[in-house]
């Protein structure tokens, strides 16, 4: 009988890769927190996505391979006609689809240094080498991902708003970022977060992925939607982005029940804009509260998304709020795989929650204060 040692050899490229980790949803001990860890909704999702799931009674039957009436509603909700989009397991399998398909061994995946921890393990799943541009306090920039490219970039990865950063990139850098890179590069814009800009907010994704061949944009139904569970994502670009990602892409990816509850959460505008609405508030009053402890080293970064990053640069380290934050009962995200070591993402729950979050960090950051004055 053959030994393990001897069976089938991992590819070096995956070998070397490190798997996803998701935000911790329980102390060490294995009891629950608040998770504020993965950027979900804290309203959950909408009635009528509830109500779609319940009424879902084919479970025996394979649901539409080609998502059919919710590329048609996403199409009408969207302007965008719907043999230019294509529907995937949440936008993470189409961001791997995209990837893939233009990219290999030898290739080069470029990205802002502070983005979403998925991006370098889809250049490494295909044998490709991720390339971090600099960051321009901690945002992505324009100039520093244009200097970066090089005769193997082949896709560049922007999601925006950027995740863990939240920071946004307005229309007219996207556009130079687009105009600054060869024709043979695909510029796939992430717009995860887009739902939660500001009305009148535009990254001008769509309209650069209608007129031009080497642009894709994404979308998710897992946050402002609130059905992380269902996986549901989709893709829009050019016939020819859309066919290569049509082949790569699983067969009867999307669940009929996923598909239903899409639909359902398209047609329930008024969920999606107060969930927004009491994002918006309550992050602006927690960043109010971490402002407020600037002369302890706390500093939100500025974020259009549903979520702050805090930084800790004075006596209260990240690690220390982190455990803070556990005993009282919440858990955050800590990055430092991605050198943010001395930082937390933390998910804006309910205005109670946030409060209570701000509490937890005002006490931890003068307890530190007063033992580094001992």
């Amino acid at each position: 009988m053959r030994s393990a040692m001897n069976g089938p050899k991992l590819k070096p490229w995956i070998e070397a890769i490190h798997p996803y980790v998701p935000g911790a949803s329980e102390a060490a001990d294995g009891s629950p927190l608040i998770k504020l860890s993965a950027n979900e909704n804290p309203l959950g999702c909408s009635p009528a996505v509830t109500a779609a799931l319940a009424d879902e009674r084919n479970p025996a039957l394979y649901p539409d391979p080609d998502a059919t009436a919710l590329r048609r509603a996403l199409g009408i909700r969207h302007s965008i006609d719907p043999a230019r989009i294509v529907c995937g397991t949440g936008s993470g399998e189409l961001l791997h689809c995209a990837v893939q398909a233009f990219a290999g061994p030898g290739d080069e995946v470029l990205m802002s240094r502070y983005s979403f921890s998925l991006y370098p393990l889809l250049a490494h799943k295909v044998g490709a080498t991720p390339v971090l541009a600099a960051d321009q306090d901690y945002a992505a920039s324009v100039d520093a991902l244009l200097a970066a490219v090089t005769e193997r970039t082949r896709v560049v990865l922007l999601d925006n708003p950027n995740n863990p950063v939240g920071s946004w990139m307005p229309a007219a850098e996207v556009a130079r970022l687009h105009a600054g890179l060869q024709s043979d590069i695909l510029l796939v814009i992430d717009q995860a977060y887009a739902e939660y800009l500001l009305p009148g907010e535009d990254d001008g994704g769509f309209d650069l992925a209608a007129r031009h061949a080497n642009v894709l944009v994404s979308r998710t139904f897992s946050k402002a939607y609130g059905m992380a569970g269902e996986r549901v994502g989709w893709a829009t670009g050019a016939p020819e982005l859309i066919a290569a990602i049509n082949r790569l892409r699983g067969a009867f990816n999307v669940s009929s029940g996923g598909q239903a509850a899409a639909i359902a959460a398209l047609g329930d505008a008024g969920f999606v804009e107060r969930a927004c609405r009491e994002n918006a508030s309550a992050r602006s009053a927690f960043v109010d509260a971490i402002r407020g402890l600037g002369n302890h080293g706390l500093r939100a970064i500025p974020s259009s998304a549903n979520f702050v990053l805090v930084l800790f640069e004075g006596a209260l380290t990240a690690e220390a709020a982190l455990r803070a934050l556990e005993q009282g009962g919440f858990a955050v995200r800590h990055l430092p795989g991605q050198g943010l070591a001395h930082g937390l993402r933390i998910t804006i729950g309910t205005a109670e929650q946030m409060a209570a979050v701000a509490a937890i960090l005002a006490s931890a950051a003068e307890e530190a204060a007063r033992g580094s004055a001992r």
